[in-house]
């Protein structure tokens, strides 16, 4: 197993890149498949699953712009060095005065540059929005945040996915989850990473006992082989939902820590389940 794993350069908690490996290992795909994601988060799964063909979607309007423009070429890797070396320098002055004017400013008008400079430089890492959908994360506290060192590391993270995207067919598209799984044929392979039932999320939306089973019914209408991520168990209780909505399906688990995390007690150890309805003799 390949344990190489390369990091998006967005933060998102719950993020996949201790899963990466297993899941390469779990998943077949070919050169006519189209991989899908209607959760694509920061994008690290299918960052490294790396497919000639992608459609990756999430319902974050902000980290789909973002995508979008390195894709155009309106953002480049150049232009996001001179922009966390001139905002970091800011910081360092300002500290929290100019954590909270960028925070006003990407509110207001929505900047894909502002938000990688908050998700950077805000409480752990994390991503979360009021019922006004603004930005509501809180300052890291670290006025040194964009040292040479730290700027350079996610500007080669954006430079790698620069070369993703220049010799692979990658579309990125901001909608609901049904119609993403639409777009699916029998050619498809859909991963879904959604929020994690019966957990709090408050990173972007929320997640319920209907919205899995109306994920259930898109991909088992769907003619795809498919790929879900969720909780299975820790210390304190099992995920009830995996037998009462998949419970037809084959089971994958693997235990990892959380880092990122509004609270320290609540990042703990979590056995993660991957839910799947590819067999090795249906490989696309």
């Amino acid at each position: 197993m390949d344990e190489r794993v390369f990091i998006p350069p967005f933060k998102i908690q719950g993020i996949k890149s201790k899963l990466v490996p297993l899941i390469k290992s779990s998943v077949s795909i070919s050169e006519k498949t189209t991989w899908i994601e209607p959760f694509m988060g920061s994008g690290v799964v299918g960052l490294n699953i790396a497919p000639s063909r992608a459609i990756f979607a999430d319902i974050n309007p902000y980290i789909v712009d973002f995508y979008n423009q390195l894709k155009s070429k309106h953002i480049t890797s150049y232009i996001v060095r001179e922009f966390l070396e001139e905002q970091g320098k800011l910081l360092s002055e300002s500290g929290a005065e100019h954590y909270y004017f960028v925070r006003e400013r990407f509110n207001a008008r929505h900047s894909p540059l502002d938000f990688l400079f908050l998700n950077r430089s805000c409480f752990n890492g994390m991503i979360r929005f009021n019922k006004k959908n603004e930005f509501n994360v809180p300052y890291g506290h670290k006025p040194q945040r964009f040292a040479k060192a730290y700027v350079t590391k996610i500007v080669n993270q954006i430079r790698h996915f620069e070369q993703m995207l220049s010799c692979n067919d990658w579309d990125f598209l901001c909608q609901p989850f049904e119609a993403t799984i639409a777009l699916a044929d029998e050619n498809a392979f859909v991963y879904c990473d959604p929020p994690y039932i019966g957990r709090h999320v408050d990173y972007f939306d929320s997640w319920n006992e209907d919205d899995e089973k109306r994920l259930k019914n898109c991909l088992t209408s769907s003619n795809a082989n498919f790929m879900l991520s969720t909780w299975d168990c820790n210390r304190y209780r099992a995920n009830p939902y995996i037998a009462s909505i998949w419970g037809e399906y084959a089971k994958i688990t693997h235990e990892h820590f959380y880092f990122l995390g509004a609270r320290e007690n609540n990042r703990n150890a979590m056995t993660e389940a991957l839910l799947t309805n590819w067999q090795p003799h249906k490989a696309v």
